[in-house]
């Protein structure tokens, strides 16, 4: 049952432990001051903070379409259903995306009081202007085919296709493990074990560029999967990233070291996370002031909340 609650519980999860080093003003508004903004009876600052929270840009927005009807074809393919077209998923991909310019520039009213069911597009709300950068439509144009098709044509798929031989686990669900009364929040986008090989897969598919933080993310993944299904050795794991942009893949061989290194990766982060509390048993944040926000200019470009720290300049 939902609990409306003064502050929000204290979690972990990776895009966390970014935000705030990257931005702790931005880490302030994101899981503190935008807490209960959705409720009709929020104070101001709060409904402004939760949404602002919720825009996305063209980017993001291209790569959450993406994961979600990569989901559903998944999903259709183990029950048994007609895959749909190469064709069929860019149109399909194309109208989401037209939809989410078609209500950041004119919806935008009904955004501001849903924001959680609307789009709202960085590139539209702070340029004030209802047309998006030629290059980057450009751009996410000619990711939306090449996506598509690395994707019909990747590993995964083709071990999705493959299903007599593979057993397949729940995805894209929110998924926790608690380290020391923490959750830990962790979003697998394909699990599945490879019957024949007796091995387990973790697969993340990414719609951008490789990150030096992709090893940690998996390595994350795989410590929970091996806590949840007991698994003993490392070897017994596969961890893949899927790059749709330029159709690889890249597989990894844990170690030890892997897992510690991520351990001792949420241990340092959460110490300094609790150093920004006033009352840590209620997860109550120091004021806004003990936030120092981002120095660098091409940072708050692209931030969300421009509007609050900036005000006097929009």
């Amino acid at each position: 049952m939902f609990e409306v609650r003064d502050y929000p519980e204290l979690s972990w999860s990776l895009s966390r432990h970014k935000t705030m080093l990257t931005c702790l003003r931005k880490y302030a508004y994101d899981y503190y001051t935008s807490h209960n903004g959705w409720l009709k009876n929020a104070d101001s600052l709060a409904k402004q903070a939760y949404r602002l929270k919720k825009i996305t840009n063209l980017e993001m927005h291209f790569g959450s379409i993406v994961h979600d009807l990569i989901y559903q074809i998944i999903q259709q393919v183990l029950n048994n259903q007609e895959i749909p077209s190469e064709e069929t998923i860019v149109d399909e991909i194309r109208h989401h995306l037209n939809r989410g310019f078609t209500e950041s520039t004119k919806k935008e009213h009904l955004w501001q009081h849903r924001p959680k069911h609307y789009t709202m597009l960085h590139e539209i709300y702070y340029s004030q202007t209802n047309t998006l950068p030629k290059g980057k439509i450009e751009k996410i144009t000619n990711r939306l085919h090449t996506t598509v098709k690395n994707f019909f044509a990747s590993q995964s798929f083709a071990d999705v296709l493959n299903k007599r031989d593979m057993q397949f686990m729940e995805s894209e669900k929110f998924r926790f493990m608690k380290v020391d009364g923490v959750k830990i929040f962790i979003v697998m986008d394909l699990v599945y074990k490879d019957l024949l090989n007796n091995k387990w897969v973790i697969v993340d598919w990414k719609t951008g560029k490789s990150s030096d933080e992709d090893r940690n993310q998996l390595a994350l993944y795989a410590l929970y999967l091996q806590q949840k299904h007991n698994i003993e050795s490392l070897d017994d794991i596969i961890i893949r990233n899927e790059y749709l942009l330029d159709a690889t893949h890249v597989e990894y061989k844990l170690t030890e070291y892997d897992l510690i290194n991520v351990q001792r990766l949420y241990s340092i982060s959460m110490e300094q996370m609790q150093s920004y509390l006033e009352d840590s048993n209620k997860n109550a944040p120091k004021p806004i002031e003990y936030f120092p926000m981002q120095e660098d200019p091409r940072v708050c470009a692209r931030c969300n909340y421009q509007e609050l720290c900036f005000p006097s300049t929009l």
